[in-house]
């Protein structure tokens, strides 16, 4: 498979790629074609030899990957993505097997060893053997032609030709590595202090720069970087000149290594690893998303332009993979089928150990209906754009579970949050409620959110899919929907008679809350596009009558059209709820909200509605724009053509991790980030990072929040995360297919 590494290349295919087209429908919007980019993505080795200490990692021109250990040479053995391997004993060379092997380097794609006794390789018929007098070697560094430099952190040994040519010693300085300039010719030797330089040909030794608190170095170009507790500094190769004051604002500044790969410099530190971009920004690899601990001890070039990263735990070879957004989303189909379907409904894989995939099993959430109505509008999107069978044969399976949420349970027209056979669901005492079907059991207390995503589904189905079985379940199924909501005054029943707690649109607790509150124009909006949806494919007019009663009896245009800059902290004055329902911006109030915007432009009663509905969507979307939430950009292309960032939707499907493995993260420590001071969105920084260095999130979780996850004991589903807003692009024409060789 071919890989890359470049930076400004991976910048040029993400940017390259947009020109103007007409959609479906004949609007003109711009489109993005759907060119190979640049994935990347981590395979992990974990150390398993107690005790050990992993010191450097080097790999051959044949891709044979060594690790030098406390414990020997080791190898990686067995390890693909996402299902790790480990490191074993090296056994290859037998006679390896009985040497104490000190320091270990590349040299022109073969490996150089050195022990208490020689420099040697196991490459040229095994002819390469310089003996040397030093007990303790701990670096070795090749230059020209069999000419080595060898030293224990303080005695230096040159050696020529299988002889020792020259000794040195440096007083009251630890040598801590050795480079060779091709550039200059000379070799450099870095001390806790200090940059030398020694001529292979003279064998003088020059400083050239002089510091403190010196822990690792690289020769790149003509410059010499080296690296402290406190960050790096860069000088002239050639005159030892500082060219810049020290840069600090690193993801971490306590390095432990420097290295060029492949044209590019990486950084390991005490947290993680990061890489230089053209930028001059980092992209950071930290958490167990992309290494086995953050603790970095060496760096190196691995086969087919992967960089390999040994920590404290254990190796990472970090894949740079070229795909296309139609082989990533072939991949999460793959994994959503694979992992993620009970019963028909989208779940999460719990696992029983962290990062352990085969430990997993599905469980239940609070949210089943809502995250299988977004994996449905997913694959009906997915059926419309490609007539996949199997995209068809998803919807039917999913479709029959949502249908099972309103069978289940004996409130008619009331959907459950989810169902399970009685005795296996999660504990929650007095939500769980034994169904009128033996052996089963169903979750009570369906909240707005599930409703709005089930009208979403119901009604992409019902509009795309040309199946009469499949569309005339989803039409039932908006019809049942709504019939008990508008029978009910405009709330959701539960077994109990009684409304549950945010299945609320009726006037007298909708208007009850003060304007500046979120949930009075989400509400209004919600009800309007489910009344909407229903009266489209129905057409009941008891729906088209209930939509108008409350826009023109109780304001709820009023409420829905309100701008996005009157919604914060309710005052003082108002109402508790109000209060309580205004402390901050509720993200998962923006997933309802675009979830509603479907119906609520598409299927608009009038011009003029659809109209002002299209300004309360963009008017919205202006307001989410920092977040660079993907599908908050794509879903914006329903209402009408516009540049509605839709570069941003393309970084997040490209950036969003293959990897949906919850590991815990942590931001907030980084110094390269722009910490803001608080605010009612709770945006934290100045700029939103990728996905991949975030927690795994779905829709309703705020993009800006830096640190979190759950210890790597659960694998998220891609049915609603990124499935939803990749096929939806495709339908709406803003996403081309894949375009390879193009």
């Amino acid at each position: 498979m071919t890989k890359f590494l470049l930076p400004t290349l991976i910048l040029m295919l993400t940017l390259s790629c947009s020109e103007n087209a007409a959609d479906k429908n004949g609007r003109n919007q711009i489109l993005y074609t759907d060119k190979p980019f640049i994935q990347d993505y981590s395979i992990k080795f974990y150390s398993e030899i107690p005790g050990t200490k992993l010191l450097k990692v080097v790999s051959d021109r044949n891709g044979n990957i060594k690790i030098l250990s406390s414990s020997g040479l080791l190898k990686p053995h067995a390890g693909q993505f996402l299902y790790p391997g480990t490191l074993v004993k090296d056994l290859i060379y037998r006679p390896l097997t009985d040497k104490k092997i000190s320091a270990i380097t590349v040299y022109r794609g073969e490996i150089i060893y050195s022990d208490e006794n020689a420099v040697f390789s196991n490459d040229r018929a095994g002819k390469l053997y310089a003996e040397h007098n030093l007990t303790d070697v701990s670096i070795v560094a090749a230059g020209p032609e069999l000419f080595f430099l060898i030293s224990d952190g303080s005695k230096l040994i040159i050696l020529q030709e299988n002889r020792i040519k020259d000794e040195k010693q440096l007083q009251g300085e630890k040598i801590k590595d050795i480079r060779y300039s091709e550039r200059t010719g000379l070799f450099l030797i870095l001390t806790d202090e200090s940059v030398y330089t020694l001529s292979p040909e003279s064998l003088t030794m020059v400083k050239i720069i002089s510091g403190t608190g010196f822990n690792c170095f690289e020769v790149s170009d003509n410059k010499i970087i080296t690296g402290t507790s406190a960050g790096y500094m860069i000088y002239d190769l050639i005159t030892g000149r500082q060219e810049k004051a020290i840069n600090d604002k690193l993801p971490w500044n306590e390095l432990t290594v420097i290295r060029n790969v492949n044209g590019i410099l990486w950084f390991g530190s005490t947290r993680g690893a990061f890489m230089l971009r053209d930028d001059g920004k980092f992209s950071y690899y930290a958490s167990e998303r992309w290494l086995p601990s953050d603790t970095v001890a060496d760096i190196a070039d691995g086969p087919d332009n992967s960089v390999l990263i040994l920590t404290s735990r254990g190796l990472a070879r970090i894949c740079f993979e070229k795909m296309t957004l139609h082989d990533k989303a072939m991949f999460f189909e793959k994994q959503v089928r694979d992992r993620h379907i009970r019963y028909g409904l989208n779940a999460t894989l719990v696992l029983g150990e962290k990062g352990n995939l085969s430990t997993g099993s599905l469980e239940d959430s609070d949210n089943d209906g809502l995250w299988t109505s977004l994996y449905l509008a997913a694959e009906t999107f997915r059926y419309s754009v490609t007539r996949s069978s199997e995209a068809l044969q998803n919807i039917s399976e999913s479709l029959e579970a949502m249908e099972r949420l309103f069978t289940i349970n004996p409130v008619p027209g009331f959907p459950a949050r989810s169902f399970e056979k009685s005795g296996y669901y999660r504990h929650d005492p007095g939500r769980w409620l034994p169904s009128p079907e033996p052996g089963w059991h169903w979750k009570s207390t369906t909240s707005s959110d599930e409703a709005i995503g089930h009208i979403l589904a119901y009604s992409v189905i019902a509009e795309l899919v040309d199946e009469p079985l499949i569309r005339k379940k989803a039409v039932e199924l908006i019809d049942t929907l709504m019939s008990h909501i508008v029978k009910n005054n405009f709330y959701l029943i539960d077994h109990d008679g009684k409304p549950t707690r945010w299945g609320r649109w009726n006037p007298e607790y909708v208007n009850a809350l003060h304007p500046s509150t979120g949930d009075r124009k989400l509400n209004s909006s919600n009800i309007i596009a489910m009344l909407q949806a229903a009266y489209h494919f129905t057409g009941k007019e008891k729906y088209r009558n209930a939509a108008f009663y409350l826009m023109n009896e109780h304001g709820y245009l009023e409420n829905l059209m309100r701008p996005m800059k009157d919604i914060g902290q309710a005052p003082p004055e108002a109402d508790e709820l109000s209060r309580m329902l205004s402390d901050g911006w509720n993200h998962s109030d923006d997933e309802m909200y675009f979830c509603g915007y479907w119906s609520l432009y598409r299927y608009a009663f009038n011009d003029t509605l659809k109209n002002k509905f299209r300004e309360a969507i963009i008017d919205h979307w202006q307001a989410e724009r920092p977040e660079k939430e993907g599908l908050w950009n794509i879903m914006t292309f329903l209402s009408g053509p516009g540049d509605y960032d839709l570069m941003d939707a393309i970084w997040y499907l490209q950036e969003y991790p293959l990897d949906m493995i919850d590991w815990t993260v942590k931001n907030s420590l980084r110094k390269d980030i722009e910490m803001i001071d608080n605010n009612f969105r709770n945006q934290t920084v100045k700029e939103v990072l990728p996905p991949d260095k975030l927690k795994i999130s779905r829709h309703n979780t705020n993009r800006f929040v830096l640190d979190g996850g759950n210890d790597g004991m659960s694998e998220m589903s891609a049915g609603d995360i990124w499935l939803l807003p990749y096929w939806m692009g495709r339908y709406l024409g803003v996403i081309s297919p894949p375009a390879h060789g193009k």
